[in-house]
């Protein structure tokens, strides 16, 4: 039986043996391996993001805690949350991050763009509408 944590090793395998190119559901869009460590556990994680690239600030992307539109927030996004720092790798790199909840506005304007690119982000919105709003956190480079 495949698991999420199966599922998300492939992306990474496949993210880190392609320069930060995958296929599959991901094909031609952004994608970032965001490492974090375990608010409770301690643990290490790696997760895969879509993301969205700050068009005035390269060294800033936003990614989306959509949890494929669940009634909850992935764990990961606590764990971001919590430590306020993470490590990505984008591409070929990889670099500290700094990590700020966008909030208001800014954060619908970001959200709506990001569901203007890709259709099921605007879903995932649809599916939470009333249950929860699906934080975007600011990812930096620094």
């Amino acid at each position: 039986m495949s698991t999420a944590n199966d599922w998300n090793a492939d992306i990474i395998a496949e993210f880190r043996a392609n320069q930060g190119r995958v296929g599959g559901p991901f094909e031609g869009a952004p994608v970032v391996l965001v490492h974090h460590r375990g608010r409770k556990t301690g643990q290490d994680r790696v997760s895969p993001m879509m993301y969205l690239l700050d068009e005035e600030d390269p060294d800033t992307i936003y990614v989306f805690a959509s949890k494929a539109g669940a009634p909850t927030n992935p764990d990961w996004y606590y764990n971001l949350v919590t430590a306020g720092k993470a490590e990505i790798e984008r591409g070929t790199e990889q670099y500290p991050v700094s990590v700020v909840e966008v909030t208001g506005d800014d954060r619908d304007r970001i959200y709506a763009e990001q569901g203007s690119r890709y259709p099921g982000f605007a879903e995932y919105a649809e599916k939470t509408a009333g249950i929860r709003t699906i934080p975007v956190l600011a990812l930096r480079r620094g």
